[in-house]
């Protein structure tokens, strides 16, 4: 029995592509959702394709602020560690049952720390990156060396994060040669959906701010606010609002700003294949989230990233820049947009798929387990 256990809307979207895959093969797979995102989480599973059918731990409100988080985590612990626990699924759990856990949110941290208590194989995905910073971002970077203590496996999404885990000895790291997200990329390229509402004519950026860092204090949203209306005055912005952001913006009276300013044109979040379809019809997108530099450096499109660090590599040095917060960055990003053609990299369909490597790794451990069980069973006979 494989566990999936997955907390957020960014969590499923790219751990669906290894669900998808596990189903494939007939292994059983049982999918467990934290309910720390809720909203659209069932459009994905639709979306994708997803038969294996979620066992909710939590359906109240979504858990968007540090005040939330100990209440909900306590519940959760509670019901996946307690006699009715989901992951036992009416029994004891078997010698060699493992369970997924990915990223570094507190739903990652809950799956390892909940899988090691259980006598669970946790396997850790998109592991291994760093950003060596604490404090950027917070509190991923922290989550994520709690998680490379309690996982047993470690699958990485390159050479560079896989050689971070050298020094945890007991972490088996396996290189996946690309981010599950690409499967993800793939899938939602086939699926071409249509955007649900119009885009500016001509050359147009994306804006997605969603982070801890960026959207729950006032000064940093404001300064923010400040360099997109720079952008804005070049090109028309399409500002994708996450509802935390939309809340954090209407809380501190910036709403009206980005209302009455007519060069942002303001959506509410999309399903994600409406995203990419946005994000491949833009010039160029800002963004603070780590799963968007990775599509986008698939894409090859023009990046500037609103954040002090990054844990990932993806499109450094090429199409993505970090932006610091500094607004000569920025303006010089915007200022070599009409010269800065999408990035040349590798079509995506001649990448290998990280999900398939993923589930291979899953059924050898199986098969080899299994292998182990019956020599044991042969030993014991043996000797009698």
């Amino acid at each position: 029995m494989v566990h999936v256990l997955i907390g957020t809307r960014a969590q499923l979207i790219k751990m669906a592509p290894v669900i998808l895959e596990l189903e494939r093969r007939n292994m059983g797979v049982n999918l467990v959702m934290t309910g720390q995102h809720q909203e659209t989480m069932a459009a994905l599973l639709q979306d994708f394709g997803v038969a294996s059918a979620p066992v909710w731990l939590h359906t109240g409100r979504e858990i968007t602020g540090l005040g939330q988080v100990i209440p909900w985590f306590s519940r959760c612990l509670w019901r996946l560690t307690s006699r009715g626990s989901p992951l036992a699924n009416g029994q004891k759990s078997a010698r060699g049952d493992a369970i997924l856990v990915h990223g570094d949110t507190f739903s990652t941290l809950l799956g390892a720390l909940v899988g090691r208590m259980r006598g669970l194989r946790v396997a850790h995905i998109e592991s291994g990156l760093r950003s060596f910073n604490v404090l950027h971002p917070f509190p991923e970077e922290l989550t994520r060396l709690a998680v490379f203590r309690l996982a047993q496996i470690a699958f990485c999404p390159d050479a560079w994060s896989q050689s971070n885990l050298k020094s945890y000895r007991r972490l088996r790291a396996i290189d996946t040669q690309g981010n599950t997200l690409l499967d993800a990329l793939r899938i939602a390229l086939q699926m071409q959906r249509p955007l649900p509402q119009p885009v500016p004519e001509g050359k147009f950026g994306v804006v997605s701010l969603h982070r801890f860092e960026n959207i729950f204090f006032k000064k940093r949203l404001a300064l923010i606010l400040d360099l997109l209306e720079e952008v804005a005055a070049r090109y028309p912005l399409v500002f994708v609002l996450h509802p935390a952001t939309r809340r954090n913006l209407t809380r501190y009276g910036y709403m009206h700003r980005l209302a009455e300013n007519a060069r942002f044109h303001l959506r509410p979040r999309m399903g994600y294949f409406e995203f990419v379809t946005l994000l491949n019809r833009s010039a160029f997108v800002i963004t603070d989230g780590g799963s968007n530099q990775e599509e986008l450096s698939y894409l090859g499109k023009p990046t500037l990233l609103m954040r002090r660090a990054t844990e990932r590599q993806d499109g450094l040095g090429t199409h993505v820049t970090l932006s610091g917060y500094e607004q000569a960055k920025v303006l010089a990003f915007t200022e070599n947009i009409e010269h800065r053609p999408n990035a040349s990299t590798p079509p995506i369909d001649t990448m290998p798929s990280p999900s398939a490597i993923i589930v291979d790794t899953l059924a050898s451990l199986e098969t080899d387990e299994k292998l182990d069980a019956r020599a044991m069973q042969h030993n014991i006979h043996a000797n009698e």
